[in-house]
């Protein structure tokens, strides 16, 4: 498997970048610690839309240029809007319903965390499937820091992931953990040597990328629902799955292929490169 080095950051808030399966993500305002404005969270929302119509993607990597991941909302904008409260809803919704997009994506997302991971920056590093932070990484709630409380879903995810005395530790006292300490808490799914977290990513989404596309759609769609499905509905989900995927070509390559002991050859639409 060949990897690709990380994309160059351009003028463009967002980056994306699309090569053998798999849609790389970048948050690109690196000199501004890829701090969230209202141009950022509009090109992720199209950019996530633009993901979502691409039948050649398996999974997406969601990674931040320069040397921090994200390090939330943008105060200075905050600080010079004319009309902060307008600013600020328009600013939320946007960001939102990008996060949103990210979430409702078909294929896995994996986020790539290094340096600094604060404020609105937790919500888009937890809204992936899988999270792989570096151990010197920091995540920073920060909010209250400013006078203010959390968005993009911060709230929802440490609360769920935590629990609400780690959760209200990190958002009322700003705590912060590093990535290796995130990783123990349940807060990540693995915390990776630093300078890895961007190579690691790619290497686990082209891994996804080739499995089985209606297998993972599926099983994301069971992961996501479980926290608020009772076990009995949950298992009527579980059974309509399996029943479906084991009738697909994936699903009779993959049970034949364990029986044999070989690898899978399972179907893959075609794939190309983009940039933009």
């Amino acid at each position: 498997m060949t990897l690709i080095s990380e994309p160059a950051a351009m003028s463009a808030p967002v980056t994306l970048t699309v090569s053998d399966g798999v849609a790389l993500i970048g948050l690109s305002r690196p000199e501004q610690g890829n701090a969230i404005d209202l141009p950022m969270a509009r090109a992720l929302l199209d950019t996530a839309a633009e993901v979502a119509s691409l039948s050649e993607v398996g999974a997406v990597v969601l990674f931040g240029h320069g040397a921090q991941f994200c390090v939330g909302g943008d105060l200075r904008e905050f600080a010079a809007a004319q009309a902060p409260g307008a600013f600020i809803a328009e600013l939320a919704q946007t960001a939102h319903e990008a996060l949103l997009g990210l979430r409702a994506l078909t294929v896995p997302l994996v986020s790539a965390v290094h340096g600094a991971c604060a404020g609105g920056g937790i919500g888009f590093a937890l809204a992936a499937d899988i999270v792989l932070a570096e151990r010197t990484s920091r995540f920073l709630v920060a909010y209250t820091a400013a006078g203010l409380s959390p968005d993009c879903g911060v709230s929802w995810q440490l609360t769920r992931r935590l629990g609400p005395a780690v959760a209200g530790d990190m958002i009322l006292t700003n705590r912060s953990l590093n990535g290796e300490e995130a990783a123990r808490l349940g807060l990540i799914s693995r915390a990776v040597e630093p300078g890895t977290a961007y190579q690691e990513a790619l290497r686990l989404a082209r891994s996804l990328a080739d499995g089985p596309r209606e297998a993972l759609t599926r099983s994301r769609r069971l992961i996501h629902s479980a926290t608020v499905t009772p076990l009995e509905q949950q298992l009527q989900h579980e059974a309509e799955s399996i029943t479906a995927l084991i009738q697909t070509l994936d699903g009779s390559e993959g049970v034949t292929a364990f029986l044999a002991k070989r690898r899978p050859n399972f179907t893959r639409p075609r794939r190309g490169v983009r940039t933009s």
